[in-house]
């Protein structure tokens, strides 16, 4: 019955065209980030060398792309995947298409953590990780725990806007503080991948797995939820039960993704936003695809990061706010009317 109704209120879900499509754009941004540089290396060489056929790379191409480009490109793609799922996911759960994985207060959360670790530990940078992670998911808590009693998304909505602008504020102080570190503060805040390692990329992947996993299994409840809470209640959906586990896996991912990227803006609303307007409205295709062409979108995103102003490298979330505001503005324009 449940699923009768969803496909009389949805339309379908991924066709193997979509699917192929946006699976070929993810390979395609992947071999652009390995294949682009000041050493430039053409794609099909790159996938005789991950395939061992053919010529091998000479050893300094060969050092260039699996030891150098390669963890940012995978860190990039597994970031911008994380966040592209869990902007849809919320977006499904809290039926608005506004929002995204920073709603609930972890950006706030996340950039606490490491500005406290940056001002005060300032010589040790491998705390500031693990810090922001912390960071985050507390703050997450802490907005669900103020807003989860009322069972209303709204209440949910305004918790997070409440520890995020307390965060925001012990934030600022500490800055001023600390004034002398303030441009490290500044540099993790906008984003890179420049420092990316293989180990970074081993530690973030199972909190992105475990957490696209969850959602993935959950996108077509989500789909039952955009019709109301009252409506998925009767037939028979657990409202409070399934926010709370996608609010959690979300949460978690992008704790995590946002611990070894910095705060990157925008990509959990553009992304979602072009599946809705090419693909479908399901959350059926949305999650799924978004996970793929997020992962797409930032491996290229970074890309110009790093080629725009060479040797200098621009924060990644200048790139992603520069898109992404005018973006915003025209899903609010049309959200609007």
């Amino acid at each position: 019955m449940t699923s009768a109704v969803v496909d009389e209120a949805r339309p379908r879900g991924i066709t193997p065209p979509w699917g192929l499509g946006a699976l070929a754009f993810l390979v395609l941004a992947l071999l652009v980030g390995l294949g682009v540089g000041p050493i430039g290396i053409a794609p099909w060489r790159i996938l005789e060398s991950a395939l061992h056929i053919g010529r091998p790379l000479p050893h300094i191409e060969d050092v260039i792309v699996w030891q150098l480009r390669a963890p940012r490109v995978v860190l990039a793609a597994m970031v911008g995947g994380m966040l592209a799922i869990a902007g849809g996911s919320y977006q499904g759960v809290f039926r608005n298409p506004l929002v995204d994985p920073y709603l609930l207060g972890v950006a706030g959360g996340a950039g606490l953590g490491a500005t406290l670790v940056i001002a005060y530990a300032g010589d040790n940078a491998q705390l500031v990780p693990p810090a922001a992670f912390v960071g985050g998911a507390v703050a997450v808590v802490v907005a669900y725990a103020l807003g989860a009693r009322s069972r209303s998304s709204t209440s949910l909505v305004l918790a997070g806007v409440t520890v995020a602008t307390f965060t925001a504020a012990v934030q600022t102080f500490v800055q001023q503080q600390h004034s002398d570190q303030l441009r490290n503060v500044y540099t993790w805040l906008l984003g890179g991948f420049s420092t990316a390692t293989w180990h970074d990329v081993g530690v973030v992947a199972p909190y992105i797995a475990v957490s696209s996993l969850v959602l993935l299994l959950h996108r077509r409840v989500l789909d039952v939820l955009s019709l109301g809470d009252e409506e998925a209640a009767a037939l028979g959906v657990d409202v409070g039960r399934v926010r709370l586990v996608v609010v959690v896996a979300a949460t978690l991912g992008t704790a995590a993704a946002v611990a070894v990227s910095g705060l990157i803006v925008f990509v959990g609303i553009i992304v979602p936003h072009v599946v809705r307007l090419l693909v479908s409205t399901s959350y059926r295709a949305v999650v799924p695809l978004s996970l793929l062409v997020g992962g797409g979108f930032l491996a290229l995103t970074d890309v110009l990061a790093r080629t725009v102003l060479s040797p200098q490298e621009l924060p990644i979330g200048v790139i992603t706010a520069f898109f992404g505001a005018p973006f915003f503005a025209f899903v609010l324009r049309n959200v609007r009317r």
